[in-house]
C-alpha cells in the first residue's frame, strides 16, 4: 500500500482535511528491504482496539493542565481503578540528556518531558489513590536523577509535592538499588530480540505508564508512547561500552547498528538475516520487542509544546511547534496510531513509506497483535480527529525526509564524548 493518500482516503478513514501529508521517501530508503523475519501469521485484524481520548490544552498553567487531562482520563474510563493502592512507574521522556536547547527553547518545552505535565501526572494518580509513584528513565549522566533533572530547570520540590510526598526518581541506565536485572520475554519470540534485562523497577510495579512527547523521529518515522519505551534498556547491558554499571554511554552500536554482542549471559538476538547496520530494521524491530516485552498501561502524550523534523537538536532542521493537544490512551499502540495520524501521517503506512524510514514499528506492533492502528478500528474521545489534526509537514506534498541519520549518529558520539 502507498503512504500517499488521496483526499477521498482521508476522509474514508475519518483523519480529515486535506492538509495531512503522507509522501515518498528517497529511493536508497525504498530500495531497502527487510531482513528475514520469524514466519508468523498476521493478526493485525484481530489486534485489540481501545479508545483514545484527544483534549486540546492551550498552556501548561497548573489548573489548566490537570483539568484537561482529568477530562483525558474520564474519556477512557478513569483511572481510580487502575491505580489506586497501587505502586505506579512512570517511564519518562528525556532523550538526548543535556542536548541544550532547540530554537531558543529549553528542552523541556521542546523534546524532554515538560514538568508541569509530569507534576499534573503526578498529582492525577495521588489523588487517584496510588501508593507510590516512581518516575524513572535511563539517564546519560551520574548526577542523581533529582540534581539531574533540576540542572535542566525542572521544580523537583514542585513534583514531589504534586505527588503527596509519595514519589521516588529512579535512574534505570544500570541496575541501580536492585541485586540483580528482572529478564523480561517478548510474547512470541520478538522480531530482534527474544527477551530482555532490564532494571527491576519495571517488573516490581503495579503500573506501568508511558510519558511522552510527540516527535518525529531520525530513524523511528514517529516517537510516542511506544518509541519511549526504547529507553527501558539499561545501558550498562546494551550501550556502547557494556558490560559497564557505570556507563553513561547510548546503546548506538548495539541497537542501531548491530556492531556489538550483548555481554555474557544477556538474552542474545536471534538470527534474522539482518544485515549489520541495518538500523532501517533494528530501531523498529527492537523497539516493538521492548514495547511487547514490557507494554504499558497507560500511555500519555503531551503535544502542547514539542519540536518536528526529529527527536531533539542533534537532527539537523527541527524546529519547535505548538500543536496544543493531550492524547491518552490504554493501549499505546492505539494511542500512539491516533497521535501518528494527528501529526497528518498514516499509522498504517508500509515498511519504507514517509514518515517511516525503515519498518513501520506500529505495523510490526498490529501485525503481533498487541493493538490495532487503522484509525476507522479505534474509538476517539473528546476532540474530534478531524479537529485535532496538526499536519507536521503541512506544505509538502512529494517529500525529501529532512531526517539525517549520519548526522543523528555522529551528533549523539559527540554529545557522549562530551559527558
Amino acid at each position: 500500500m502507498s503512504a500517499k493518500l488521496t483526499r477521498r482516503d482521508l476522509l474514508a478513514r475519518g483523519l480529515g482535511a486535506a492538509g495531512l501529508l503522507a509522501g515518498g521517501l528517497p529511493s536508497a530508503w525504498a530500495a531497502q528491504q527487510p531482513g528475514r523475519r520469524r514466519a508468523r501469521p498476521d493478526q493485525s485484524d484481530k489486534a485489540p482496539s481501545l479508545p483514545v481520548a484527544v483534549q486540546r490544552c492551550e498552556s501548561y498553567e497548573r489548573q489548566l493542565l490537570r483539568r484537561k487531562l482529568d477530562e483525558a482520563f474520564d474519556l477512557i474510563g478513569g483511572i481510580k481503578k487502575l491505580v489506586a493502592g497501587k505502586t505506579v512507574t512512570v517511564k519518562l521522556n528525556i532523550t538526548g540528556g543535556q542536548a541544550g536547547k532547540l530554537g531558543g527553547r529549553e528542552p523541556y518545552q521542546t523534546y524532554h518531558c515538560h514538568p508541569k505535565m509530569v507534576a499534573a501526572v503526578c498529582a492525577a494518580f495521588a489523588d487517584a489513590g496510588a501508593s507510590r509513584i516512581i518516575l524513572v528513565e535511563g539517564n546519560y549522566t551520574r548526577k542523581p536523577p533529582e540534581e539531574f533533572y533540576a540542572s535542566l530547570g525542572w521544580d523537583v520540590q514542585e513534583i514531589q509535592s504534586a505527588g503527596a510526598g509519595r514519589v521516588r526518581f529512579v535512574d534505570t541506565r544500570n541496575r541501580g538499588p536492585f541485586s540483580r536485572y528482572s529478564r523480561l520475554k517478548v510474547p512470541g519470540g520478538g522480531f530482534v530480540f527474544p527477551a530482555f534485562d532490564l532494571n527491576q523497577a519495571y517488573e516490581k510495579t503495579d503500573v506501568f505508564v508511558s510519558l511522552a512527547k510527540m516527535k518525529d523521529h531520525g530513524c523511528a518515522g514517529v516517537t510516542m508512547a511506544v518509541k519511549n519505551l526504547f529507553g527501558i534498556a539499561p545501558q550498562s547491558l546494551y550501550g556502547d561500552d557494556a558490560p559497564n554499571e557505570d556507563t553513561t554511554t547510548a546503546r548506538n552500536q548495539l541497537f542501531h547498528f548491530g556492531r556489538r554482542k550483548v555481554p555474557a549471559g544477556v538474552p542474545r538476538e536471534e538470527d534474522h538475516g539482518i544485515p549489520e547496520g541495518s538500523w532501517q530494521h533494528r530501531v523498529p524491530g527492537i523497539t516493538a520487542d521492548l514495547f511487547m516485552a514490557r507494554p504499558c498501561d497507560l500511555a500519555i502524550i503531551d503535544g502542547i509544546e514539542t519540536n518536528r523534523g526529529g527527536e531533539g537538536p542533534w537532527i539537523k532542521g527541527v524546529e519547535p511547534v505548538e500543536p496544543k493537544l493531550i492524547l491518552v490512551g490504554r493501549n499505546g499502540v492505539c494511542t500512539d496510531a491516533i497521535c501518528t495520524a494527528v501529526m497528518g501521517y498514516d499509522p498504517l503506512a508500509d515498511h519504507n513509506q514517509f514518515p517511516f524510514q525503515g519498518d513501520n514499528h506500529l505495523k510490526l506492533l498490529a501485525s503481533a497483535g498487541v493493538g490495532a492502528i487503522d484509525p476507522k478500528r479505534i474509538e476517539v474521545r473528546g476532540l474530534a480527529l478531524q479537529k485535532a489534526v496538526f499536519p507536521f509537514n503541512p506544505k509538502r506534498e512529494e517529500v525529501k525526509h529532512p531526517l539525517s541519520y549520519f548526522h543523528w549518529e555522529c551528533a549523539r558520539q559527540r554529545s557522549q564524548a562530551m559527558a
